[in-house]
């Protein structure tokens, strides 16, 4: 019986997923096998020794101890992708925000309440219509600063909308490219991406490398009165660079998912709650997702969207025999896999397909076996120095 404990609330019809008959689920089970979670702001602390995955339905991981769990052989998998489309929509919304008087319209709309007369109403409407004049933004320039799975949809979008697209990525994958439709002009560097585009939307992580990216020399080379669009994340902005730019109205507009104190009073800055991925579509398109594959790893090994550890997917014999396989973690030094391998055949076990890959400082072996190992076969690859965790599957 595989145990999962949950946090935050998770969409149903993704703990659906968990035959009942051999998973176990609920917010206070301890010493579990497996985490699931959404924002729920883990603390190392609960790395027992049983946990072997933490699963984020979710995109970003900032909320899990990553370091932490890759140090105890613990994989942590993000649901890149679930969300796109929601996000996708908002930065559409966003968009349209930004270039019409929609909201200071809705705004004055609603203040007349005391205009109570239908023809007086709409006379007062049609006078004051045009301090919301805005423009389309159709045959405008949008620069997409990465070109994932939310960045590729965004540009598709604005292709759609008639926009043209320029697109910069310094890490994009062989996947993303291929999804990228070829309208997209590929640019070498931000500066020449944020001096050609009238609108920048940011589809990045949270990471050193992209912690205060939008900084005062980016914001130097952007077109005056330009808008940025933030549904990534926060740090990514250095936000007094960010001020200065709204200062001085070498940026024209600011739309954010997250909220910033010194910015809530301004025209120029429209803000919302976090909500890029708040809709009951991508809440259960996560929660599928983290769940297929925290089955998936809890029973075969495989760790495809783990964002510590390798990406390992080994096809499993359905005729094989229970527990022929088994999951090595260790660190990503000369000999291991030898010395796991030399272990098995002091023990006369003969291996059937192998799969080993690194990343970084961790290292992660599938190992499909002709006979289930002994006890004190798994005891000796588990004391070989720096293996870190040892599973018979």
């Amino acid at each position: 019986m595989h145990r999962i404990q949950t946090f935050n609330q998770i969409a149903t019809r993704g703990l659906d997923r968990f035959p009942k008959q051999s998973y176990e689920l609920g917010a206070d089970l301890d010493h579990a096998d497996a985490i699931l979670l959404r924002s729920y702001k883990m603390d190392a602390a609960a790395i027992n020794p049983e946990l072997r995955a933490v699963a984020r339905a979710g995109a970003g991981t900032n909320n899990v101890p990553v370091d932490a769990c890759t140090d105890r052989g613990v994989v942590v998998f993000n649901t890149p992708g679930a969300n796109a489309n929601a996000v996708k929509e908002l930065v559409l919304c966003g968009l349209l925000l930004a270039s019409r008087g929609i909201v200071p319209g809705i705004g004055f709309a609603s203040s007349q309440t005391d205009v109570s007369d239908y023809s007086e109403l709409a006379k007062l409407m049609e006078q004051e219509k045009k301090q919301f004049k805005g423009s389309e933004i159709a045959g405008k320039t949008i620069g997409v600063i990465g070109l994932g799975a939310i960045g590729s949809l965004v540009a598709e979008m604005a292709i759609n909308l008639d926009m043209k697209v320029l697109g910069y990525d310094p890490a994009l994958s062989v996947e993303a490219a291929w999804r990228l439709p070829s309208q997209v002009k590929r640019m070498e560097n931000i500066g020449s991406l944020v001096a050609g585009s009238d609108f920048i939307s940011l589809h990045l992580p949270a990471l050193d490398a992209t912690r205060n990216l939008i900084n005062r020399e980016v914001f130097a080379a952007m077109r005056s009165g330009s808008c940025l669009l933030n549904f990534a994340r926060d740090e990514i902005v250095d936000s007094e660079a960010l001020l200065q730019a709204l200062e001085t109205g070498k940026l024209g507009k600011y739309v954010s998912d997250f909220p910033r104190p010194e910015l809530m009073a301004r025209d120029d800055v429209i803000s919302m709650p976090h909500i890029g991925a708040s809709t009951t579509e991508a809440e259960e398109n996560c929660a599928i997702m983290a769940a297929d594959q925290l089955m998936d790893f809890l029973e075969n090994g495989n760790t495809r969207n783990s964002v510590n550890f390798p990406s390992l997917y080994l096809e499993r014999d359905a005729d094989a025999a229970a527990g022929t396989r088994l999951a090595v973690c260790n660190k990503n030094v000369p000999t291991m896999l030898g010395q796991i391998l030399s272990v098995l055949a002091d023990q006369n076990i003969n291996v059937v397909d192998m799969l080993n890959k690194s990343r970084d400082e961790i290292a992660y072996n599938l190992i499909d076996l002709e006979c289930a190992p002994s006890d004190d076969a798994i005891a000796a690859i588990a004391g070989i120095e720096d293996v870190v965790k040892v599973t018979l599957l």
